[in-house]
């Protein structure tokens, strides 16, 4: 793992992203403090759209790998067949 202060890390930035295109994690000193760490970012997390969303800063991947099976298991609630349809026409025409 390399090391870097931000004075260093400005004027050589290009060089410092290189580092982390290869895999290689970098710790950010402010005044020999460590403050952040630039890691390298990982494609093979979410499709081609979600990569897309991630950077124009609308989406985050998430950290842990969603457990399918908990999920489902979330209750949820219900609302009469008529409320439904109700509410999804007005809707609708809110959108019109």
């Amino acid at each position: 793992m390399r090391s870097v202060n931000v004075a260093e890390l400005k004027n050589k930035l290009s060089k410092y992203l290189t580092f982390a295109k290869g895999g290689e994690e970098i710790v950010i000193r402010d005044r020999n403090l460590p403050v952040a760490k630039l890691v390298p970012f990982s494609t093979d997390e979410g499709s081609e759209e979600e990569l897309l969303l991630v950077a124009a800063g609308k989406m985050r991947l998430p950290k842990t790998a969603v457990k399918l099976e908990e999920l489902v298991r979330i209750p949820t609630g219900t609302v009469a067949a008529g409320a439904a349809i109700e509410a999804l026409l007005a809707d609708r025409e809110e959108s019109l």
